[in-house]
């Protein structure tokens, strides 16, 4: 079973959470504030952790920070009624892994949950096999047959990230966010090169391929003889 610290200061919003998740398998954790989210998280296991922005005190952005400077990598999804373009990239700067928009629709929440567990344990492991093929995190590699290549940082990345969701469409701008920083003077086409020097790479391997989603993105597909 899995422990998820639900961090709002709204009671009514804690008790909605705690019932939804409790009901789908999972064990919660609750606190008022940051100051509790981190004191929970000194003193429990935590798996995940769902965290409000706008609470008093240590806020959600404060926490975040506060996580992601003590080394940890634990899974966090933010839940907020702050909506803008500038809330959403300050959240992600800070080390968010998936962010949601109040009132939120439950499904929606536990399915992103279990996709932000499962991801958890893709990169604790920091190896995925798709059929003969194994991506290895730790030494940006790939290995096919026996034969090992060693891919630039960035693309081994991407790669790993469209393999861990395999599916699942990301935008650009999904890709920008996680793998270069905001600021930078990387444009979006940045990763259009990238995805051609993968599929370029790997245009013999019959393991999987990567898709151009018209409109949106890209998505990594499965051979179904490689599942």
């Amino acid at each position: 079973m899995f422990n998820i610290l639900v961090a709002d200061d709204q009671p009514n919003i804690r008790r909605l959470y705690e019932y939804t998740l409790e009901k789908n398998g999972y064990r919660p954790f609750t606190a008022a504030n940051g100051e509790e989210a981190l004191e929970v998280l000194g003193s429990q296991h935590i798996d995940l952790v769902i965290l409000d922005v706008m609470m008093p005190g240590l806020d959600g952005y404060g926490c975040l920070k506060a996580i992601r400077d003590s080394g940890s990598d634990i899974p966090v999804l933010i839940i907020t009624a702050k909506d803008s373009s500038e809330d959403l990239r300050r959240s992600f700067m800070l080390g968010t892994d998936d962010y949601m928009v109040k009132p939120v629709d439950e499904i929606e929440m536990l399915l992103r949950i279990k996709a932000l567990l499962r991801r958890a344990k893709i990169s604790e492991e920091q190896r995925i096999t798709v059929g003969g093929t194994e991506l290895i995190y730790d030494s940006f590699s790939v290995v096919k047959n026996g034969v090992e290549t060693v891919l630039p940082r960035k693309e081994f990345q991407i790669l790993f990230k469209l393999l861990s969701f395999p599916e699942k469409t990301f935008t650009r701008q999904n890709l920008m966010e996680e793998f270069w920083a905001m600021d930078s003077d990387s444009e979006a086409r940045t990763v259009d090169v990238h995805i051609n020097r993968l599929r370029e790479r790997f245009r013999d391997n019959d393991d999987f391929s990567i898709v151009t989603v018209r409109g949106l993105g890209y998505k990594a597909v499965k051979n179904p003889e490689a599942l």
